[in-house]
């Protein structure tokens, strides 16, 4: 469904006018200004604050030169998983230890002390950070959450719409229910049904965005991973 059919919809929902394209005269079009407005602001609440979906997750790795301790995030970052870890090559059992606290990774630097024997990370402006350096050929990888929720007719992904045909690369239901009860807020209507409806829709996509886990007697597999290394 792309970004014009789901404004369609919305329009259809909140009583405006159906339009011919979103982005035609945009500038002389007040109503689908904030359409535009609305569908960004949604799009990206839906990908960034609800959950770690499974199709915006990827996996960075970064190789060692026993030099290099600082590496630049990659362009289409926003954010770590909520589970992520910065794993070494070097060690398979337990990752690199997380310094949040940036007095405490200035103190561990002054001191010249590392956290755990296998290394330790924070970030730091738009790099991570790794002491010691990585050896040469070292790796260390870990995952996180892709920026760019709209796949652009044009080709290839961003942040935000920039055409009628843009398609936004979640549940383009959840956009459209998202839209129509927050649209309703804005203007002072009755929203309480319209957003429950995109409660339930939303709490359903979460639930099928994960797989049922692997039961070994009656633990789940990864639970059993977790005990085995921690």
């Amino acid at each position: 469904m792309t970004l014009l059919a789901v404004v369609r919809d919305v329009c259809a929902a909140v009583g405006v006018a159906l339009p011919s394209s979103v982005f035609t005269n945009l500038t002389a079009n007040r109503t689908m200004q904030e359409m535009v407005a609305l569908a960004d602001e949604m799009a990206q609440r839906i990908a960034y604050d609800t959950r770690d979906w499974s199709v915006l997750r990827a996996l960075q790795t970064y190789t060692g030169d026993a030099v290099q301790t600082e590496w630049p995030l990659p362009a289409n970052y926003k954010r770590m998983l909520l589970t992520t870890n910065v794993w070494s090559s070097l060690n398979s059992q337990a990752p690199m230890a997380f310094v949040p606290d940036t007095d405490e990774w200035l103190r561990h630097r002054l001191s010249n002390t590392i956290v755990n024997g296998i290394g330790m990370w924070t970030v730091l402006g738009d790099n991570l950070i790794i002491q010691p350096a990585l050896g040469v050929g070292v790796t260390a990888s870990f995952a996180y959450l892709d920026r760019n929720c709209v796949a652009l007719a044009s080709g290839g992904y961003g942040d935000s719409f920039i055409a009628d045909t843009d398609r936004f690369r979640l549940d383009e239901r959840l956009l459209k229910l998202g839209m129509i009860w927050q649209w309703m807020a804005n203007k002072g209507s009755p929203y309480a049904e319209p957003m429950g409806s995109y409660s339930d829709a939303l709490a359903n996509a979460m639930g099928r965005d994960q797989p049922a886990p692997i039961l070994v007697d009656r633990m789940p597999t990864s639970r059993w991973s977790r005990n085995a290394h921690y």
